[in-house]
């Protein structure tokens, strides 16, 4: 039942698996607006950074190929991203393509990826010289400029200036550390989730939505720790995709508690299962009744009925 909780948590514990308002700081993500001065018919593509998996939208005066690189602005620098395919929405935040990639920007991505495999094999060892209290996530060299990006995950603030100074001395160009959130590390890395399928963050969308305990109690879901949330510690993605189906259904139904008549007899509504689309009534002494959704209509006086088939 949805106020079962798990063995040696209480529901202050649970809460913990909550999002936060802010956490996540996504890599990547495109700062510029470039909507102003656009044609209304520009072409507008979906792009994907191969590096944080995170998609964006931006407009190209000319057709582009799905899976065609470009060279686009972020907010850490200009870099490589892939066409998805084409948008059919021309939104505010949305920033330009400055053009397709060439041979030697694709040739130089490659050296790049390589270069990252070293790079997070000498970062992390050198988090464990300074015995610092942060995961290494991702290494990513800008295609254009001088600098290298490393992502990171901590369960607090980390004093990182000294790793700074050591990754400086090693690679003699800019380092710039950027902490991340644990769903922007699931997005990232990708996985198996308890469904037996890739996870949603990394395969189906990589707009992260808020999750809350209210989402899964409106679901009539075991409040188990385990049950409810993913590898990456905090409530499944997925509880904020059906959110929305079970608030519209709950709205049509009558819920737990509710008393009507029924077959000369009163009845208690004890619980409603949106998924089966049945609605459980009991008496005072002991009966169980179920019935379908399509067996209650609310009256004009907004009482709930049960209709006689």
């Amino acid at each position: 039942m949805a106020d079962e909780l798990y063995e040696g948590m209480d529901e202050e514990d649970i809460a913990a698996l909550e999002d936060k308002l802010n956490e996540n700081e996504v890599p990547g993500v495109i700062v510029q607006n470039a909507a102003a001065g656009l044609e209304p018919d520009t072409p507008v593509y979906r792009l994907r950074l191969a590096y944080s998996n995170e998609s964006f939208l931006a407009a190209y005066r000319e057709e582009l190929a799905p899976l065609a690189w470009v060279l686009v602005p972020t907010r850490y620098g200009r870099d490589l991203a892939q066409v998805i395919g084409p948008a059919c929405c021309f939104p505010a935040e949305i920033t330009r393509i400055e053009r397709p990639a060439f041979e030697e920007d694709l040739a130089k991505a490659e050296y790049n990826a390589a270069q990252e495999a070293e790079a997070f094999r000498i970062c992390k060892e050198k988090i464990g010289e300074r015995r610092l209290e942060m995961k290494l996530v991702l290494v990513h060299y800008l295609l254009e400029e001088p600098k290298i990006l490393f992502f990171f995950t901590a369960e607090n603030r980390v004093d990182f200036r000294e790793l700074v100074k050591d990754l400086v001395s090693v690679f003699r160009m800019r380092i710039e550390l950027r902490q991340i959130g644990v769903r922007d590390e699931s997005r990232v890395v990708g996985g198996l989730g308890v469904c037996g399928r890739g996870y949603c963050c990394n395969m189906v969308s990589d707009k992260l939505k808020p999750v809350s305990i209210k989402m899964a109690k409106d679901q009539n879901l075991s409040l188990n720790s385990i049950k409810i949330s993913g590898p990456c510690g905090r409530l499944l993605c997925c509880l904020a995709y059906e959110h929305g189906f079970y608030s519209e259904q709950r709205k049509l139904i009558p819920q737990e508690g509710v008393k009507l008549g029924y077959d000369g007899d009163y009845w208690k509504i004890t619980e409603v299962n949106v998924a089966c689309g049945r609605i459980t009534l009991t008496t005072e002494d002991g009966r169980v009744l179920q019935l379908p959704f399509c067996r209650f209509e609310r009256g004009s006086d907004n009482k709930w009925t049960v209709k006689e088939i």
